[in-house]
């Protein structure tokens, strides 16, 4: 169909959530399976409830928040000094330090790799942070390859739920008895939250951001020591 709108960064955008795009996502459960270690995510009905109840509404609340105004630090021209604040507030949130370091690792191979492939904004993004020390987590990535390519802010906070929802849902087919089926079945429905979940980040102030679990932070520190692990975190 003839017109003059450019999608072409739909394709990147799918290029990087797939599961074969290397940011080392698939060896980390952030805590699940420390939750499921302790008994407290047994099945599919305890799994969803973790999920809807627990990790959505702090996704909502952390992650994508931070994207958004990490996309809208990265206008032309770049706010850096904001830029570098988002960083490091995007390592505070995180409390326990297996998932803290999960994210950093997955964002900085994101952002390494959107430099070598794509250049631009991300290439320079990606030598500042290196040169300061930026802690970059997955979220920052996200947002910084998605203003790259010219991916709407809403756009890059929906890849990012589906990131942290796919992930999960990957994480708990290998810890529990999940079938492929059931666990497409779960993805779909969370992410049908997605409208809601973007449109309540969206609102949220700066100085909003942030989230407190002590249950699911305690589950990811005792992973930490746990005698065998599946997951690095």
């Amino acid at each position: 169909m003839a017109g003059t709108a450019d999608y072409s960064w739909v394709a990147n955008l799918l290029q990087a959530a797939d599961s074969f795009y290397p940011t080392g996502a698939y060896a980390h459960s952030f805590g699940l399976e420390g939750l499921v270690q302790g008994g407290s995510v047994r099945d599919r009905d305890t799994l969803r409830g973790f999920l809807m109840d627990q990790m959505l509404p702090s996704l909502a609340r952390t992650e994508l928040p931070l994207a958004a105004r990490v996309w809208i630090a990265s206008g032309a021209p770049p706010d850096w000094d904001r830029l570098r604040e988002l960083c490091f507030l995007g390592a505070a949130i995180r409390g326990a330090m297996e998932p803290r370091r999960a994210s950093e690792a997955i964002g900085r191979q994101r952002i390494e790799l959107a430099a070598r492939l794509h250049g631009g904004f991300a290439g320079e993004f990606a030598e500042r942070a290196a040169a300061g020390g930026w802690p970059v987590s997955a979220a920052v990535a996200a947002a910084v390859e998605g203003r790259t390519h010219g991916v709407p802010c809403e756009a890059v906070l929906a890849g990012v739920v589906y990131s942290a929802a796919a992930g999960m849902i990957a994480a708990a087919i290998k810890l529990l008895r999940l079938g492929q089926n059931s666990g497409q079945a779960l993805l779909r429905e969370l992410l049908a939250r997605t409208p809601a979940l973007v449109g309540q980040a969206l609102s949220l102030g700066t100085e909003e951001i942030g989230a407190y679990n002590p249950w699911w932070d305690i589950a990811a520190s005792r992973h930490e020591t746990a005698d065998g692990r599946l997951f690095i975190s």
